[in-house]
């Protein structure tokens, strides 16, 4: 459908345009609360908190007794028989650190003590094959898997809560991370060195979540809102390349939530108000021997009732809920259950006289209902010299939308289009992980059973003809029904080792999938995937990687289901989507907390699906709500995306903390033609951000966020199809003839927040301020093609010869209307801990 093929900013940027007078609004409804807090002047008497948690050895996931954890180097404990601790600390800021003989020193900084909640943190040391007495090994704050040494990064909880500008969202939190992209302003999607949204796949706790947002676009991966709440996580890992062969369908990233336990020590919480919606969090214990914990959250928005206040078009609304149960069986047995959903609407909120801007939106937006849920248990024992877990989930997505010309869905002709969809994935993963004298050994397979259904009607074009009868345009209609189920079974393999004492790491992996519906789905030499990374440190300070290997993606459900009006299944013979990643870095540590590093990288893409009916790739779609994929294509189109990138990190150290990324790259796609490379919908070319933060006394902190991304291309209108077709699609017709022949101005944004946090006895209460585009820096889109209106007339539009429009817009006056948008969004939230 036209509706999904525009790009981002030709539908979302509307949103932006709004946002601030929200924001005033809710601004000056906490304004009270705004004024208590900045002229309050109480003091309180120090106060204390409480750090537990657990330490394991990470290769085989034995509990650790005798590890020395100590805070900043100072105050300190020792785990007991089962590898926990308690510890004690006055309230405020640390670097906490696990010290272990024969065992890599491990730190966590900016781990933050509160009277409020008892902190969970965890460790995970990595074993160095030695146990005699004298053998301590001192490590920096950046440890890299062995498996992955280059393009990983990981982010603290912390990090992700004091964002300035994120709203506790981690698709926005990420984006500062060199090489990822995104979307401006009111969507999240998340752009990975040049590919597209829905290359990147999510693990909850090892089980996969494949969608992460309210309002998703279906066959892609993004959104306006993430789903997760940053309470249950203990920290976020995200790949960009050489990706372990366990994790299938990552074209561009491997997004890896660890969740942390409820707590063993008492029942706690914690409420949040946000700019955009309200949340709860509790946690605690079942049972008297305190073996089993839980995390349950429940959120609301309340952008409805604002939006509705202030006579906004539209009225989103969502609800989510989130949970985590944990059993530590015995030493060698733990299982969990996990479970996160969401419930969101979309509807229309029609003004008694709506502007030329709100009239263009009501013309073009549908009415939205999507639920959507992931269910999982697993369960992990310990085996000698390693472990295995076993994971089953189940996950589903269910769509709703329609749209009627002039929102009239009492009239069956006004129908434009109108769907209905539900997907479900049933999996099963099993992996053990061995690691002996040195070696460590990974293999596991995966099975799912998965689902489609779709009832789709799609006007795309409505015939047209001239006062003679005369045909000026055919109709185009898709309507079909679609019910798809089949298998898909995945193995894999991975083999580690370091050698020269520690200083060359190498990993070999490989894997492979197959499904039974393609036609070609059950060869798994198809999709064999090998891949190999390398790393050697000259010193401690420097060292240098590569990484290589071969990536399948299962093509869009949306596009295996895709049937024509004859009721033909006509894509049954596309193939995995192939891209094969080379990267090479140099990193060096020049401190224990610094870190420095510089990546190239090049991505080749095959196999990538290409509309049949606008011959273009697939791969520059999905940045916009609604539906990718449901159409007929052909799985020719090549792409390409490289460049290089430089980061600097500084860990929490004498109270600053930072993030400095820069990323040069192109991202090119192909059509039909193999040989013809154009920039891409995701080509900025230049993406900069810094995040960091400082904190001072007396629990205040500021953080600052400042982003600049280049223009991204953009395609101009079909001016004579447009007038032809907007009186029945409610929006402009691109031209694909000049595909992405156009590019945006860059745009920057600053964000700044302010924490100030009180310890009372026994509960924690913050209070921020967080300006989102201090700057008021404009953000440009392409103008939005549309129709003069006369709200005075006896039809909505203003037209050549004062009577109603005709239906090829043949009697309109055709406009543009400017899509920028430069709001300072300022709101003020809280966080209460008890």
């Amino acid at each position: 459908m036209e509706l999904r093929k525009s790009k981002i900013k030709h539908n979302t940027v509307f949103i932006m345009n709004f946002y601030d007078k929200f924001l005033f609004a809710q601004t000056r409804m906490r304004s009270l609360l705004l004024t208590l807090t900045l002229l309050s002047t109480l003091t309180f008497a120090q106060k204390r908190g409480v750090l537990i948690g657990t330490v394991k050895d990470r290769n085989t996931q034995e509990f650790l007794p005798g590890v020395s954890i100590s805070a900043d180097s100072t105050t300190g404990t020792l785990t007991d028989e089962n590898g926990s601790y308690r510890l004690e600390l006055p309230v405020g800021s640390y670097n906490i650190t696990a010290k272990l003989i024969g065992y890599k020193t491990q730190t966590k900084a900016d781990v933050v003590i509160t009277s409020g909640n008892t902190l969970s943190l965890n460790f995970e040391l990595e074993d160095i094959g030695q146990t005699t007495n004298e053998v301590v090994v001192e490590s920096n704050f950046f440890q890299q898997p062995i498996e992955s040494p280059n393009s990983l990064r990981t982010l603290s909880y912390q990090e992700i809560r004091n964002n300035p500008g994120g709203n506790f969202d981690v698709s926005k939190v990420v984006q500062s991370l060199p090489g990822v992209g995104g979307s401006i302003g009111f969507r999240n999607d998340i752009i990975v060195r040049g590919g597209a949204p829905n290359e990147n796949v999510f693990y909850l706790d090892g089980i996969e979540i494949p969608n992460i947002n309210h309002f998703a676009t279906q066959g892609s991966g993004g959104g306006p809102v993430g789903i997760l709440n940053v309470s249950f996580i203990e920290d976020v890992s995200m790949s960009t390349s050489a990706f372990s062969a366990r994790y299938d369908n990552a074209l561009s990233s491997v997004l890896q939530f660890k969740q942390k336990n409820g707590s063993n020590e008492r029942t706690q919480g914690n409420l949040r108000l946000s700019a955009t919606e309200f949340a709860g969090t509790v946690e605690g214990y079942l049972g008297r021997s305190r073996k089993t914990t839980y995390l349950f959250s429940i959120r609301r928005s309340y952008l409805q009732f604002l939006f509705r206040i202030i006579e906004l078009p539209f009225l989103p609304d969502y609800w989510d809920n989130q949970f985590k149960i944990h059993r530590q069986i015995n030493k060698n047995n733990e299982v969990y259950v996990i479970g996160i959903g969401a419930l969101d609407d979309f509807r229309l909120n029609i003004p008694k006289s709506a502007s030329l801007e709100q009239q263009r939106i009501l013309n073009g937006i549908p009415i939205f209902k999507q639920y959507s849920y992931t269910r999982g248990i697993a369960w992990k024992r310990l085996v000698r010299n390693g472990y295995m877990q076993l994971a089953i989930s189940r996950n589903v997505l269910q769509n709703f939308a329609e749209k009627y010309d002039d929102n009239d869905n009492s009239n069956p002709a006004k129908k434009r289009f109108k769907f209905t969809s539900r997907e479900a994935e049933n999996k099963i993963r099993w992996e053990m992980n061995k690691y002996v004298q040195k070696w460590k050994f990974s293999y596991g397979a995966m099975t799912q059973y998965v689902t489609y259904k779709m009832d789709t009607y799609n006007r795309i074009r409505q015939e047209l003809r001239d006062d003679n009868n005369n045909l000026i345009q055919p109709a185009i209609v898709i309507n079909y029904q679609t019910d798809v189920s089949f298998f898909k079974f995945g193995a894999f393999g991975q083999i580690s080792r370091s050698f020269m004492g520690e200083r060359l790491r190498t990993s070999l992996g490989l894997r492979t999938d197959i499904n039974t519906f393609t036609e070609t789905g059950m060869n798994p030499l198809q999709t064999l995937s090998p891949r190999f990374a390398i790393a050697y440190s000259f010193t401690d300070k420097w060292a240098i990687n590569a990484s290589a290997g071969r990536y399948y993606k299962t093509p869009f459900y949306t596009v295996l289901g895709f049937k024509d009006n004859n009721g033909n299944y006509v894509n049954k013979n596309v193939r995995y989507i192939q891209s094969d990643h080379l990267v090479a870095g140099v990193e060096y540590i020049p401190a224990k907390a610094t870190r420095i590093t510089v990546e190239g990288f090049y991505k080749w893409y095959d196999n990538y699906p290409v509309s049949n009916r606008d011959s273009i790739s697939l791969a520059n779609l999905g940045g916009d709500f609604g539906i990718l994929g449901n159409e007929d294509i052909t799985d020719v189109g090549r792409g390409r995306s490289y460049g290089v990138e430089f980061l600097f990190q500084q860990k929490f150290t004498k109270n600053f903390y930072g993030i400095l990324a820069y990323t040069l790259f192109w991202s090119e796609f192909t059509g039909f033609d193999r040989s013809k490379y154009i920039p891409s919908a995701w080509d900025n070319r230049h993406l900069l951000a810094f995040t960091g933060g400082y904190k001072f006394k007396r629990n205040w902190e500021l953080g600052v966020k400042y982003r600049l991304l280049g223009g991204t291309p953009y395609t101009p209108y079909d001016t004579l199809a447009s007038r032809l077709n907007y009186a029945t699609t409610g929006q402009g017709v691109l031209d694909y003839r000049n595909f992405n022949t156009l590019r945006l101005q860059p745009f920057q944004s600053l964000d700044v927040r302010l924490d100030k946090k009180w310890n009372f006895n026994k509960w924690t209460l913050d209070i921020f301020i967080d300006i989102v585009n201090l700057l008021d820096s404009p953000n440009w889109g392409p103008a939005n093609y549309t129709f003069k209106i006369d709200n005075q007339g006896p039809d909505i539009y203003d037209t050549t010869d004062g009577n109603a429009l005709n239906l090829d817009g043949s009697n309109a006056k055709p406009t543009y209307v400017e899509s920028r948008s430069s709001s300072r969004l300022p709101s003020v939230g809280f966080i209460i801990e008890f």
